[in-house]
């Protein structure tokens, strides 16, 4: 039922959308066969236009001035619609009327609908949970689920409160939650989470926060919290309209007493009305999300690119976002005389490839895209739960797996070979230890890979004079080396979700606007509560999409420059916009006084400066800036011929 809904919701707003145009377009036809002189009809057909555009605008400023005495630019407007009809000046009500309503269209076309992060959250929250009991085990819905509940988990499921697990090994993906770019494996003692999700092997687990204080349910209550916090940009003209309305309406009062012709007092009202004014915005922002559109941005909320261009500092989550989300063998280290780095990454990768662990398919799928060779088969394969895997492959065997793995084996590992693994553990890698009957072989290191276009667009934003800062749920010393890599400075490591909203929270009261860049669940809040919230479209989850206002479709990090180059030329734009059209209308005001302009005239005058106005914003659409990722991509770590980084 609520999927029919939100698609009859999303009809609705398109036949909104297509019924204003077409009714636009009726206005402006009836405008121009009034212009020509056509009169087919005892009135004139400029009506077309009054009724279709100008009652809608005074009834809601009727409705604002009664309900909450709500002065805005449409008051202006229904008095001069009002004036123009009383004395016979049925074109320039008409006109006053219809570019009004468009500027209103374009105002409604660069605002999104209610999004739905929160209800895709709240989708993303396990519904059932297995409870362990005397008389076996149950099937129960996850908000019944008490503390202290024993409860199982199978591979593949979702853990449905959070809890410790009490027995069993498996490998949990926790990117939900922390952004970890890296699966986690577990055992007893360990703590899970309620909406991460258990990859490999079942366990059993004591539930420890439950229903509302489960992690899934604060990273709700966190989305919402942001959301309510961050306040709206109001239209230009409708923050001056009551200025506007007090100053035009004593201008016209003084010219008809001073020179006693009503007809000078209504032209006043006439090119008072802030019609190009309404369009400086809507205009420049529908220009600019154009341009934005063609480099691989789909802007989602109207005034993003408005909030954008004050931004001061960038923070980037690191997985998926600065680096490709996925981990790749960096590294093959090979500790035999016997066997070269090549063939002990073969064998690593033959004796993973049955293995069900997201670091073993990482083994697999780095080797057949690094050499193409296909792999021997692996005989008498065993899955090691926590430890790693095992199996024979050309007749020896080979052991794949962590530290435990290998001294439940009694192989020992050499101080001097911990140390140099832990070289490479120090940079945030992943090290997978390699026995060959019995013997230590050597080692592969996995790591998650930075895009080729980070580094030429971070350095792109500091030419800009914005501050990266880099936010991740990461361990330190994998931040540390991707930041280093990347020349970021400001570091925060280790951030739980609720860590990234403080950070965005204290930056924002010190008075420095921040523009969150994500691609998880975990960043949700954070791309909420930030100035400009962007996900990245492709890679980044649905949740995080729906809480950004901006989506990169195409995971273009180096398109990020371009647009907040582009968001700053905007303002520019809409400035210029605001000072001709309020100079017009200063000048338009002084020859309505002196009795040179009639409301025909007036309307005509304040229809040039309207197109003028559209003119210029439409310079932005084919706007072009440099990318940001023309500089020298970052040398990846790769294996050479000794094998080492």
């Amino acid at each position: 039922m609520r999927q029919k809904m939100e698609k009859l919701e999303r009809l609705l707003e398109r036949g909104g959308v297509k019924k204003d145009g077409a009714l636009l377009a009726v206005s402006g036809a009836a405008l121009i066969l009034s212009l020509a002189g056509w009169r087919p009809f005892p009135f004139d057909i400029a009506w077309v236009s009054i009724l279709l555009c100008g009652i809608p605008i005074v009834l809601e400023a009727i409705i604002g001035l009664v309900t909450a005495f709500d002065i805005k630019a449409d008051v202006l407007v229904s008095l001069a619609l009002i004036a123009s009809v009383c004395i016979g000046e049925d074109f320039a009500a008409g006109e006053v009327a219809f570019i009004m309503q468009l500027g209103g269209l374009l105002e409604d076309l660069t605002v999104s609908r209610a999004r739905a992060g929160i209800e895709r959250l709240i989708r993303l929250t396990p519904q059932t949970a297995r409870v362990i009991t005397d008389g076996g085990e149950t099937v129960v819905p996850a908000g019944e689920v008490s503390v202290d509940a024993l409860l199982r988990v199978l591979p593949g499921e979702t853990v449905p409160v959070d809890g410790v697990i009490v027995s069993g090994q498996t490998c949990v993906n926790q990117a939900v939650m922390t952004g970890e770019s890296l699966p986690v494996d577990k055992t007893a003692g360990d703590e899970v989470f309620s909406g991460t999700v258990n990859q490999f092997g079942a366990f059993e687990m004591r539930a420890t926060r439950v229903e509302e204080d489960s992690s899934i349910q604060r990273m709700i209550r966190l989305v919402q919290s942001a959301d309510a916090g961050k306040a709206k940009i109001v239209g230009l003209a409708d923050r001056w309209a009551t200025w506007i309305v007090a100053v035009a309406l004593a201008a016209a009062a003084l010219t008809w007493l001073v020179s006693g012709e009503i007809i000078r007092a209504v032209t006043i009202l006439v090119v008072f009305c802030p019609c190009a004014l309404v369009l400086a915005t809507p205009t420049a922002i529908m220009a600019a999300i154009g341009n934005a559109t063609k480099h691989g941005f789909l802007v989602r909320e109207g005034d993003a690119l408005e909030r954008l261009a004050a931004v001061k500092k960038v923070a980037f989550d690191k997985t998926g976002t600065l680096t490709c989300g996925t981990p790749k063998v960096v590294a093959a280290v090979s500790l035999s005389s016997e066997l070269s780095s090549e063939e002990l990454y073969g064998f690593c990768a033959a004796v993973e490839q049955l293995s069900e662990h997201p670091l073993g398919k990482a083994v697999v799928r780095s080797y057949r895209r690094e050499t193409g060779n296909a792999l021997p088969p692996c005989r008498k394969f065993e899955m090691l739960p926590g430890r790693g895997v095992g199996g024979n492959v050309d007749g020896r065997q080979i052991l794949a797996g962590n530290r435990e793995l290998l001294a439940q084996r009694q192989i020992r590992i050499s101080e001097a070979v911990l140390s140099e693994a832990g070289a490479y553990l120090s940079k945030g890698c992943t090290v997978v230890y390699l026995a060959v009957e019995q013997n230590l072989a050597g080692y592969l290191a996995l790591s998650d890979s930075v895009r080729e276009e980070s580094a030429g667009m971070i350095a792109a934003l500091k030419r800009l004079n914005v501050q990266p800062v880099l936010l991740t749920g990461d361990n330190e010393n994998a931040a540390r080396t991707i930041a280093k890599r990347l020349q970021i400075e400001e570091i925060h490591a280790n951030c739980r979700p609720e860590d990234k909203l403080d950070c965005i929270d204290v930056f924002q009261k010190q008075g420095e606007a921040v523009c969150m860049v994500g691609d998880g669940v975990n960043d949700a809040p954070a791309l909420k509560k930030a100035m400009v919230g962007i996900a990245m479209g492709g890679a980044g989850s649905d949740i995080a999409v729906d809480a950004a206002d901006i989506a990169l479709v195409d995971d273009e990090v180096k398109e990020l420059p371009h647009l907040i180059a582009l968001s700053k030329r905007m303002m520019r734009i809409i400035k210029l916009n605001m000072t001709f059209s309020m100079t017009l209308n200063l000048v338009a005001i002084v020859l309505a006084m002196l009795g040179t302009l009639n409301p025909v005239v007036g309307a005509l005058v304040h229809n040039a400066g309207s197109v003028l106005v559209i003119l210029n914003s439409a310079l932005l659409l084919g706007r072009k800036g440099k990318a940001g990722g023309g500089g020298q991509p970052v040398p990846e770590n790769s294996i050479g011929k000794e094998g080492k980084l």
